[in-house]
């Protein structure tokens, strides 16, 4: 299994990631949701809540699992260790939280669902946005998009928050966080049919007709869905899905498009460098290469971002 010591989570971030935070921060309303968020709400309810109605993994509890995990934070070179707990949940999940004290959760029903080497790419994922240091917005953007849809505008001001496009922006960045994540796992397992096939399994893998199901052709599937583009109305759709078309706002992004961004990288020159350890330490500068890469990605992130915030426009003067 690979390692790699020293490395910053600037060698691995997918530059749609970095962009999408610096939008997200840029909107005017952050820095106060950022204050009512400290004000508000602490890791630690959360985690004395986990302490008390999950398992927490060590080496006499789901030790195997423990063992997995023990070097996914290893090849992460992740400090301290985070806690892992298991919860008892059939929800096809898990998730990272917490910056003082983070912590990974994954659901039994995960659990139950794969094999060793999947587990693996799924606890490197989620050690990824820990590493990235996603935990913290990623609880800020929990808390504001929960009080946003129950609250409204009566209290904290969240009503002008969500107009100015705050919202929007938590969910276009938690979508963007995914990519980077996603490398993270397959830099430790090093295995991209591997990570792909955790990806196929938390899209429809049933446990009883597991065996019918194929890899190759959910690659396939992958390639088809890109090929809908050709199709401009297509691209609106995808647009109107991921923002609300079908009543709520996606967290993730579909998991054949992660599929679609991870093949790319896994051929690249920099994944490459990264596995023949030339890549960036904790204290070197950003990376200028990465960037350069995907300065159309970034462009089109940009485009989609103005849109939106155009729609939005329009709703509101009506």
């Amino acid at each position: 299994m690979p390692a790699y010591p020293g490395i910053s989570s600037e060698a691995f971030r997918h530059p749609l990631d970095r962009q999408a935070e610096a939008s997200l921060r840029s909107v005017p309303g952050f820095d106060l949701i950022a204050s009512k968020f400290v004000e508000f709400l602490y890791e630690r309810p959360q985690y004395v809540y986990l302490m008390g109605n999950s398992i927490q993994v060590g080496a006499r509890q789901y030790a195997s699992v423990d063992r997995v995990f023990q070097d996914c934070v290893r090849d992460l070179d992740i400090s301290p260790v985070p806690d892992l707990f298991v919860a008892q949940n059939p929800q096809v999940n898990s998730y990272s939280l917490g910056k003082e004290r983070p912590y990974v959760v994954i659901n039994t029903g995960l659990l139950d669902l794969v094999n060793e080497s999947a587990l693996q790419g799924i606890l490197a994922h989620e050690l990824g946005h820990i590493k990235c240091g996603h935990s913290i917005l990623n609880q800020m953007a929990i808390w504001a998009m929960g009080v946003a849809s129950t609250l409204g505008d009566l209290t904290l001001g969240i009503g002008s928050l969500v107009s100015s496009g705050l919202i929007y922006g938590f969910y276009e960045w938690r979508r963007k966080a995914e990519l980077s994540a996603d490398r993270a796992a397959l830099l430790v397992t090093d295995d991209l049919n591997s990570v792909i096939g955790s990806m196929m399994q938390m899209a429809g893998v049933s446990l009883k007709y597991a065996q019918e199901c194929n890899l190759e052709e959910f690659i396939q599937q992958a390639e088809r869905y890109q090929n809908l583009d050709h199709d401009n109305l297509n691209q609106i759709y995808k647009f109107l899905l991921y923002n609300g078309g079908q009543g709520t706002m996606l967290t993730h992004p579909f998991p054949v498009e992660r599929i679609h961004y991870l093949k790319e990288w896994s051929v690249s020159e920099h994944y490459g460098q990264i596995q023949r350890g030339n890549y960036q330490r904790s204290s070197a500068a950003p990376p200028v290469e990465d960037v350069e890469e995907s300065v159309e990605e970034v462009e089109t992130l940009r485009r989609q971002i103005e849109t939106l915030q155009q729609e939005i426009d329009r709703m509101k003067s009506r």
